[in-house]
């Protein structure tokens, strides 16, 4: 007699329980850090922090009344205070890139960055709350399970062929599995942040009727522009498309979830399963979603908005994905997860 299938929460209670090596939680780490820096380092290039995040008394262009424990405990948005935080920000942001520290860094790092983002609510924009949820994330997750000095420091990786029977060797890398479930939850937030972005694009030039004029107008807004774009004018049918591919794809971001879906149940029947698992779904989705960001990036000064909801498509791929990936560039051998925690073949790289 066959055994009773588990039903849907026993199936959901074991998808969270899931565990596999922390490849891509360390390189969204990496991502993240690298975004911080990204956040703070031109600021300081430019000499802006005390135009937006000092108040007018100390060469702010506003009077700031900014409310945040950190905030309260080193004298409010004072030349002084202001100073510390920016410079603890940028260092924490090196320790994630490096990874050493683990939590505690990810935890110094959200709140200061929530700090420095509440002292003028209005110099920021969305990406600000990316940055906290993706640090808010790595102090959920253990992402210094590999590629970071954390790893090094901590390994016990017995030599090969050794004299010594308790010879030991330090690694950057490791496959310890760790929870899953953070990995889960930042493609969630990727979803999110693209099907609500493109349910509020409700105004007429995104639509037909208002000629699709959306993308068109953002690129000429002298606010956002890297440099001249009036050479733009000339491709006003290109962006057309484009206007209307954003909106689609931003409203469509549940596939990406279907997409994720159908890889974990690939040994399920279904022509719509066979078919995203061959053309692989999500990877056409997010290369759509590099491209227009890269684009914008090139042509726009969107600030960290590009990198830091890029650093979130690290998460939509499995150890073994980037491990294969990493051995067809080296030209070796992939470094497989072979623990018992470790995902099953069909489902490795959901």
């Amino acid at each position: 007699m066959s055994a009773a299938r588990p039903g849907p929460w026993a199936r959901i209670v074991a998808r969270i329980a899931h565990k596999e090596p922390a490849t891509p939680l360390a390189l969204f780490r990496i991502a993240m850090g690298l975004s911080v820096l990204y956040t703070l380092l031109p600021m300081l290039r430019d000499d802006v922090v005390r135009l937006v995040w000092m108040d007018r008394a100390y060469g702010g262009f506003r009077t700031l009344t900014p409310h945040h424990w950190l905030l309260d405990a080193v004298g409010g948005a004072s030349d002084a205070s202001v100073t510390v935080l920016v410079g603890a920000a940028v260092v924490t942001g090196v320790l994630l890139i490096i990874g050493l520290g683990g939590r505690v860094t990810a935890f110094a790092a959200l709140q200061l960055m929530i700090a420095l983002f509440e002292i003028n609510s209005g110099s920021g924009g969305g990406h600000d709350r990316l940055h906290t949820n993706g640090l808010w994330l790595l102090v959920l997750a253990p992402s210094t399970a590999t590629l970071s000095l954390d790893c090094w420091i901590t390994s016990k990786g017995i030599l090969a062929r050794s004299d010594r029977k308790d010879a030991t060797t330090r690694s950057f890398l490791s496959t310890r599995p760790v929870a899953a479930w953070p990995r889960y939850v930042a493609v969630f937030q990727l979803v999110l942040v693209y099907g609500t972005t493109g349910l509020q694009k409700l105004g007429q030039e995104w639509m037909p009727w208002g000629d699709f004029r959306a993308l068109y107008y953002a690129i000429l807004a002298p606010s956002w522009q890297r440099y001249p774009t009036d050479w733009v004018a000339d491709l006003y049918p290109l962006t057309q498309v484009g206007t209307a591919v954003t909106w689609l794809w931003e409203v469509g971001a549940p596939l990406l979830l279907l997409a994720f879906w159908y890889r974990a149940t690939r040994d399920r029947p279904g022509f719509l399963r066979r078919l995203s698992n061959r053309i692989d779904l999500r990877s056409i989705y997010l290369a759509i979603g590099a491209f227009f960001h890269i684009s914008l990036w090139l042509m726009m000064n969107l600030g960290p908005f590009s990198l830091v909801t890029m650093s979130f498509y690290l998460c939509a791929y499995h150890h073994d994905e980037y491990a294969a990936l990493w051995a067809r560039l080296t030209g070796g051998r992939a470094r497989r997860s072979t623990s018992a925690d470790a995902q099953p073949p069909q489902a490795a790289a959901d």
